[in-house]
């Protein structure tokens, strides 16, 4: 490793810019290196595809929109669907209890009528 060059270091001048310089070649004024903090982050999973709609030309408000309102239609459309498959469980248990009653209460011309029907129906 030691036949390879020394890094460039990244200096701060007096007037706040960053340079890529040796310190022993600053001006006299400066008094040192000084050490300069880079702190370099991932983005989390669910932020990669913002960044790169941002990366793409999308503007931040549709970015924020769709952070904001995904998770906001996706809780209304699972609501919407849970009422849904409650008013289907209630209607079919409504019908069979119509159903058994009135099978169980109907009188003998009630049935005769329903059996005229099946003949009229199978005649066709």
């Amino acid at each position: 490793m030691e036949h390879l060059p020394d890094l460039p270091r990244v200096v701060q001048l007096p007037d706040g810019r960053h340079v890529y310089t040796d310190p022993a070649s600053l001006p006299a004024t400066f008094t040192g290196p000084q050490v300069v903090h880079q702190h370099i982050h991932q983005a989390a999973p669910d932020k990669t595809v913002q960044r790169i709609a941002l990366g793409s030309g999308v503007g931040a408000g549709a970015v924020a929109a769709g952070v904001y309102f995904g998770p906001l239609l996706v809780a209304a459309l699972t609501a919407m669907a849970a009422n849904i498959a409650f008013l289907a469980f209630l209607a079919v248990g409504l019908g069979w209890c119509v159903h058994t009653v009135v099978k169980s209460v109907g009188s003998d011309a009630g049935a005769a009528a329903v059996k005229n029907v099946r003949k009229a129906r199978r005649r066709r």
